[in-house]
This record gives structure tokens, sequence and C-alpha cells, in this order.
């Protein structure tokens, strides 16, 4: 691990940073120790993915600075995109990568030849010196033991020679976290790191965490995983566009928090009660006849009072706007709107997912699909879309039923059109669609944004619209809390809660789960790599102890 300096911190100051009229940050200032465990916390849009780009370098201020710990940054994004020159790249060589030792080594070379011409340059020394001490740093010795380590911890190392580019989503956020766990850096910048992890890896990401010598800036919805990884807090309110570090969990930092708003509106009260006290008696006396001097005396100077009570008046923090959502299928589907029978499917040149899979879903039931990350649950959904062809069996759709499909990975917006183009609908006035999009907290000149200037909580924000706006009678939701804060996941499972059409679930998320009122649950199964023949997948009665179960003994499974 890194040797790292105790006395270096980042510090922030007068930080401010604005889209147009957009103000995100206004005068910010914090310092973080080099050594603090950092939860990252504010509504969508607060600035916290911002932040990361600020500190990576990409988004530049418009005024004041940050000074940053002299370390090296690994950073772990909530999208990960591989790039078109690497779509050959194997499991191996990605993580592997986070330690480009062969491109340090040639750095040193060419130093090293430099310094042969000019023997006595200190600049040259120096650089070799930087250089080597990076080197030292990748811990040659250990360098392939260190990485299938990591790989093994991950539950990755069966797919080591596989193509990234053949991976799930889930599958390829647990390759990119393994791969800045390996970067050994001293700056850890994770967003939304725990997306897609089971228990068992979650785990050995908490005590990874925990003993990691350097800064972690880590932005979750994930209040359990906070609270076992951070010691600090850092708030973004997005009312105030204001920065505040909390010396406390998550947690923590609401008990605290809700006492601070709890104490200020106690003094606002009792400061509102004095004006109000100080205006009645002002205007007594200005009501006085001119005779009473005395009390018309006490009004004047009553009066510079109320002035400076009122100048000193604290304001109530603005409230941040909430998610308003309901779900009402247009028309009804038919008793069984969904049959899947005898369903086989494989990718080409790899084993079977699931062969001669069958079920039936009656209307309203709400089905929740479990199992590890790889073993065809996102796959599931697209044939059930219709998005992918089933190797033999069919999927056959009651003439009734409606879809709409919430992708895990938000296929279904396009980065290229705004906001509104993303929802337009002809069912649906430009009024009203403008009245759906303030409902999901974008308003004015927001609906203009092209898609790919969206954060990811954003972009989620604007998928649900859309498929809300479908009025299905069949929903299928993939992951579909993965980039909302604790409040609005709420929102959102009240009304699944309530929503009287048929639901197709996957998601990693058991509290959420348990708040939707699951009916069943189809369990699918790991495949045995001794054996091309798929294991069969289970349809179980959901109940929360049974959820509790998977979860707990065969946490592979979530």
């Amino acid at each position: 691990m890194l040797k790292l300096c105790y006395n270096i911190t980042m510090n922030a100051k007068h930080l401010h940073l604005a889209y147009g009229q957009n103000v995100i940050y206004d005068d910010c200032s914090f310092e973080l120790e080099v050594d603090a465990k950092v939860g990252v916390i504010g509504v969508n849009g607060a600035g916290k993915t911002t932040l990361f780009r600020v500190i990576l370098g990409e988004q530049p201020l418009d005024d004041g600075e940050l000074k940053l710990p002299k370390t090296r940054l690994g950073y772990l994004p909530q999208e990960i995109l591989i790039p078109d020159d690497q779509t050959a790249i194997t499991v191996w060589d990605y993580v592997a990568a986070g330690r480009p030792v062969d491109e340090i080594q040639e750095k040193l070379n060419k130093e090293y030849e430099k310094l042969a011409q000019y023997p006595e340059s200190v600049a040259i020394l120096e650089r070799i010196n930087q250089l080597q001490e990076l080197l030292d740093s990748y811990d040659l010795a250990n360098f392939d033991r260190e990485l299938l380590r990591i790989l093994e911890k991950m539950q990755l190392s069966d797919l080591c020679d596989r193509k990234m580019t053949e991976l799930s989503g889930g599958q390829k956020s647990k390759v990119a976290f393994a791969k800045v766990l390996f970067e050994n850096a001293g700056l850890l910048l994770l967003d939304e790191p725990t997306n897609h992890l089971d228990v068992q890896t979650k785990q050995f990401v908490v005590n990874y965490l925990r003993n990691y010598r350097g800064m972690v800036l880590v932005i979750s919805h994930d209040v359990d995983f906070l609270d076992a990884v951070t010691n600090r807090t850092l708030f973004l309110d997005k009312a105030s566009h204001q920065m505040k570090v909390y010396k406390l969990n998550y947690s923590g930092f609401r008990r605290q928090y809700a006492e601070e708003k709890a104490a200020a509106e106690a003094r606002i009260t009792e400061q509102e009660r004095e004006i109000k006290r100080l205006q009645e008696f002002v205007a007594r006396a200005r009501a006085a006849k001119r005779s009473n001097t005395a009390l018309i005396g006490m009004g004047h100077q009553r009066e510079k009072v109320l002035a400076k009570k009122i100048a000193e008046l604290e304001q109530r923090a603005p409230a941040s706007g909430r998610v308003e959502m309901r779900i009402d299928p247009a028309k009804p589907s038919g008793k069984v709107p969904l049959e899947v029978q005898n369903l086989s499917f494989a990718y080409p040149d790899a084993p079977a997912l699931y062969d001669r899979l069958s079920f039936g879903l009656t209307r309203g039931e709400k089905f929740l699909i479990v199992g590890e990350n790889g073993v065809g649950k996102s796959t599931l959904l697209k044939l059930i879309v219709g998005q992918l062809t089933p190797s033999s069996g069919s999927v056959i759709l009651n003439k009734n039923t409606t879809i709409a499909y919430y992708a895990q990975e938000l296929e279904i917006l396009d980065p290229r059109r705004t906001i509104l183009e993303n929802i337009t609908s002809y069912d649906f006035t430009d009024t009203e669609l403008r009245a759906m999009l303030a409902n999901f907290l974008f308003t004015g000149d927001d609906i203009d944004k092209k898609i790919a200037v969206l954060s990811p909580g954003e972009k989620a924000r604007v998928a649900l619209c859309k498929i809300l706006l479908q009025r299905a009678n069949l929903i299928i939701l993939d992951e579909p809390t993965n980039h909302f804060d604790p409040e609005t996941q709420k929102i959102i499972g009240e009304n699944l809660r309530d929503y009287s059409g048929t639901m197709i679930m996957v998601s990693h998320n058991p509290a959420f789960v348990e708040q939707i009122g699951i009916t069943r649950m189809l369990v699918i199964p790991k495949r045995n790599p001794d054996t091309t023949h798929p294991e069969l997948a289970v349809i179980k009665n959901y109940s929360h102890e049974l959820l509790e179960y998977y979860y707990y003994l065969n946490s592979d499974l979530i």
C-alpha cells in the first residue's frame, strides 16, 4: 500500500461553479484529512459527480481553489464504458492495466537515456526518482498474486479470459471496481460502487476500504455501506449550493443534520415572534396621540431595533424538490399477460443460460428475478421484450398486454436528443409533458438539455418518466433503484406497491424489494463450469424469510 504523508489534506477554498443561471457551488470551502473515508451526500443534481469531475481535472471551476493530496487518483464511475480500441481486451488485462508497469518502465528507460547525455541534470534525476517510487509502489514481486487475490475476492476469477464486451452490466461494474482496487492509488473516488455487489463481495470491499491507507470519497445511496465504511460525511446542499463536512458517518450525519434543522427552525420561529411583538408595539406607538410623547419615543427606539432584527432574520433553507409519480395502466391486461414456454438461450460460443425454462404470470402479480451477476437476469428481460431471440421455446404475450421496459443501463434513452424529445408522445400535449417532467424535477430550460450531459441520477429520472408515460399494464424493471437517493427510492417503492398492473423486476436492493409486495421469485442459479447443461431455475412463492435465506445463505444469488 502507498506510504502517505499524513499532514497532506484536500483543501477547498471558495469554490464557485455555475452552468449559466444554474448555480452548483456558491463560495464553498472544506478540508479533509488524507486518511479520511468520506461519504459524499446530496440529492440528485446537487453536484456530487460534478465534484469528482472537478477533482479529476475534467471540470474547471469558475472561481476558487481545490488543493489535492500529492498522490495517484483511482476513479470508479457509475457508467462503465469500454473504448472502441479495447473491444477485445480480456478481464485480466483490463484489471492489470490499473498498474501500467510497462508504460512506467518505458518512461524510466527514456529518462535514463537522457541522463546518459546530461548526467548532472537535477530535473532528470527527480523524474527518475518519482518514476522509480511509482514502480516500487506497484509491488512487482506480488503483481500477479495480488491481481488474482482481488479477482477471487470479487468473485471474478472465472471470468479472467472473457472479453469485457461480453460481460453483463453488473459484471463490468465489478471488474471496473476490481481494477480501481488493484491500482493502489492514494485517493479513491467511488461513484455508486455497490450497485451490483452481492453480500460476500460487498463485505470484502467494506473490509478493504476500512483498512485502506489513503483517502476515499464515495458517492452512494447504500446507507449500510456508508455507515460501515465512512467516518466523514461531505454534505452538498442543492438548495443553498453549500458544502459542509461532518465528522460522522451517514447515520450520525442524519441525526446531527436533523438536530441542526430543528434548532434553526426554533431560532427562526423565536426571531419571527420577536419581530411580530416589535411590529405590534411600533404600530401602537404610531397610532398614539401626539400628547403621548413617551410612547412615541419608545416607538422610535423600537423601530430601530425592529429594522435590525429584520435585517438579522435567518432565512429558512428552501426545500429540495421531491419526485412525484403516479402509475396508472391505460387498460387492463388479460388474466395471463405473459407466458414463457420451454425457453432456452445461449450466446455464441457460450454455455446455455437456461434450458427449457417455463413460467406464467397472472394479472397483477409482482415477480422478482434473482441470481448472481452474469447468470442471465437482464438477458431474460431482453428476451421477454423481444430485444433478443430465444435459441428455442417462446415468449407469449396476451393480445391486451402492453409493456414498458426500464433497462439497467438506461438504453431506452437517446443521448443525442433532449429530455423533452426523449419522452415525446402523441398521447400527450406539450403542456402535459412539461407538467410530467416537472414532477420529475425537470423545469424551465432543463428540459432542453441533451441526455448525454445529464448525471446518471438525472438520466434515471428521465427513463422512469418515459416508461410511466406509456401507461403499460406490464412493467419490466431492471435495477430500478441504482441511481436514486433513499427518499426517491421510497417514493418509487410506494407507487410500485400500489400499481394495479403486472410487474417483473430484477433488483439487488432487499429493502426496496420488500416494500413492493413481491408475490413470487425466480432464482436463476450460477452455471456449473464442469458441465454445459445448465441447472434448473427455481420458482418460489415469495416471503421475506425466503428472500433473507437466499440473500444471506446463498449470497451469490442476489
